[in-house]
């Protein structure tokens, strides 16, 4: 039976609904070193973001992924605390970012050494707390993967085999994806795990048809960041290449930056419903295949066999 695991514990993929695949409560750049809870005031962030979570269930999204990972900025109680609040599922992650946030056991530490440590959090919970990781989120760099990031792709691959988490990788670049989805493959995972995080930064079209080609998921998460044209004819696009069942859309927004005061420039999760939608729609996009991307094929990407 397939399962999503949420801040709150397991749900049904059908329960897990309309889903935001890609956003953020919080984050903290500081880096890995330096950051921790003692950098934010958890009552403001929550008081600061409620009023915004709030605005996606009034939009009919029943389920909001946070990609923060370790070491800039995730505080899972945190996030439980908003889930309960806002009546809204919430994910959040195991894996880590890229230099320089990484931790500086990663540059140590063996592949499987790694992957021991976020498996512990899936099976056991993120900080002593109960509370699991739903998918993993790591990062690359452009172009060819480095060392670090290749055994940081492997951990992730293990850990996944030893899970069925999906594997969402910050990636943004085509040539990075593709080198991913070889090592992915190398390490005998389904690419159909693999997640291709802001896909629409890579200017070469095919790189995204590679990826959906070999069965991973091509995520256009940006969608608000810029021009709604953009967004409006990359999904075109991608609809004319039959690439439709591997597409997730979300916005990447929110992001209380912490050490920023009132965590800075707090962006709304609304433009995807209203303004992305409605253009999209004009534009001769169906309205019924824009809701399978976020029903359907989120519920594809983020259960696993519980």
């Amino acid at each position: 039976m397939a399962i999503v695991m949420t801040v709150r514990g397991p749900i049904s993929p059908s329960e897990f609904g309309r889903v935001l695949a890609h956003e953020h409560v919080m984050v903290d750049f500081v880096g890995a070193d330096k950051t921790g809870p003692h950098r934010w005031d958890a009552d403001e962030v929550h008081w600061l973001v409620m009023p915004l979570l709030r605005e996606v269930k009034e939009r009919g999204f029943d389920s909001f992924v946070d990609c923060t990972p370790a070491y800039i900025g995730r505080d899972v109680e945190l996030l439980r605390r908003c889930s309960e609040d806002a009546d809204l599922h919430i994910l959040t992650t195991t894996g880590w970012y890229k230099e320089p946030y990484l931790p500086a056991r990663a540059f140590t530490q063996s592949v499987d050494e790694i992957a021991d440590e976020w498996t512990r959090e899936v099976e056991a919970g993120i900080d002593g707390t109960d509370i699991c990781p739903g998918l993993i989120k790591i990062a690359v760099n452009p172009g060819s993967l480095i060392e670090i990031q290749q055994k940081i792709v492997r951990a992730a691959a293990r850990t996944h085999k030893r899970t069925g988490l999906a594997i969402a990788c910050h990636t943004g670049h085509g040539v990075a994806a593709r080198e991913t989805v070889d090592l992915l493959i190398d390490e005998e995972v389904d690419p159909g795990r693999y997640i291709f995080v802001h896909a629409e930064s890579e200017a070469g079209r095919e790189h995204h048809k590679a990826i959906a080609d070999a069965g991973g998921w091509v995520e256009y998460d940006a969608v608000g960041w810029r021009p709604t044209e953009f967004h409006v004819d990359l999904v075109g696009w991608a609809r004319e290449q039959g690439m439709g069942p591997r597409l997730l859309l979300s916005q990447d927004s929110g992001w209380y930056h912490v050490g920023e005061e009132n965590g800075g420039d707090i962006r709304p999760f609304t433009y995807l419903s209203e303004d992305f939608i409605p253009a999209a729609t004009e534009a001769g996009i169906p309205a019924q295949w824009i809701e399978d991307i976020l029903t359907t094929n989120a519920q594809a990407a983020y259960s696993y066999p519980g």
